[in-house]
């Protein structure tokens, strides 16, 4: 089946996979130290050998180095390839003609993303008790992230698709009819708060014309005096939190996006300045990675000021 795009849209990458033999791959960026005794980095070896690499890397092609690509994602499942032996990884070439850097096309792994990459292999033919040996953790979690989405709306699910949600939010938004769950899921967004604590609270400031309908179950158990006092303290806290984030977003947000466009433009975006930083400054290189991924503003009791760099 061909995939049909709108006209005159652009792709970020090739449609198909290519084999790169793992010795033309390389990044800018080191992965950190002691990364391998990590159960990440385990869980990430034992899935290979298992099931074979479920997501290709994301690579572009350095302009710098003879026949070499540039590891835009997935550093850490090329250097378990190379502890398996595998001669090559299968990779998605950058399509963009512009200049490119480590940071640019960077996929954080979201519950949702993950739950799909489950889904994924199960349909490729792997067992549960498998994926229970591959990812270290109980048959019954596995079957727990097969059910995340459950109840939960198409529109909601895109929202928070590329969000870093607590998985238990999930069985939170469940609690509410599709409208709501579209509501809550934006409202996380603006606020940049993906916790449990926000979704339960946003469930107790919900109508019950907005609830499903709970189960008999539910019914007969009423919530303890004990559960309802640690719910008005957690409210009283995220109403603080709301109030100081109202108060400080719309200074700090200014000051951190001209930091992050000076940072992305000036910086990572200059690809002698980003080589030169990873053979001689590698420290700083990581830092400027970092303020340059942050996507909101942290709520804390002190405003924090950033500086640009000089």
């Amino acid at each position: 089946m061909t995939t049909q795009f709108p006209a005159g849209a652009k792709l970020g990458f090739d449609g198909d996979c290519i084999q790169i033999p793992l010795h033309q791959l390389h990044y800018s960026v080191p992965i950190p130290v002691g990364v391998r005794l990590s159960v990440k980095y385990r869980q990430i070896v034992s899935s290979i050998r298992a099931v074979g690499l479920v997501e290709p890397l994301a690579v572009a092609i350095d302009r710098a180095v003879d026949q070499g690509f540039l590891v835009l994602d997935g550093r850490m499942r090329l250097e378990a390839l190379k502890d398996i032996g595998e001669p090559s990884a299968p990779c998605m070439i950058s399509t963009d003609d512009e200049g490119y850097t480590y940071n640019k096309y960077v996929n954080r792994l979201s519950v949702v993303q993950e739950h799909r990459m489950i889904l994924r292999a199960v349909e490729r033919g792997v067992s549960v008790e498998q994926l229970s040996s591959v990812l270290a953790i109980s048959p019954s979690t596995i079957r727990d992230k097969f059910r995340l989405l459950d109840g939960i709306c198409d529109d909601a699910i895109a929202l928070l698709a590329d969000k870093p949600v607590a998985a238990g939010a999930f069985r939170v938004l469940r609690k509410m009819k599709q409208l709501r769950q579209i509501d809550v899921a934006q409202t996380m967004i603006n606020l940049g708060d993906y916790s449990i604590r926000l979704a339960t609270a946003l469930l107790q400031s919900t109508s019950s014309e907005q609830l499903r309908a709970p189960s008999s179950k539910q019914h007969q158990s009423a919530p303890s005096v004990d559960a309802l006092q640690r719910l008005e303290r957690e409210l009283a806290a995220l109403q603080a939190d709301t109030k100081l984030l109202e108060e400080s977003y719309g200074p700090l947000s200014l000051q951190l996006e001209i930091i992050r466009t000076y940072i992305k433009t000036s910086l990572l975006n200059n690809a002698a300045v980003v080589r030169w930083l990873a053979q001689t400054n590698t420290d700083y290189l990581q830092q400027l990675q970092k303020i340059a991924d942050i996507t909101h503003l942290e709520v804390a009791s002190t405003p924090q000021t950033f500086t640009s760099p000089t």
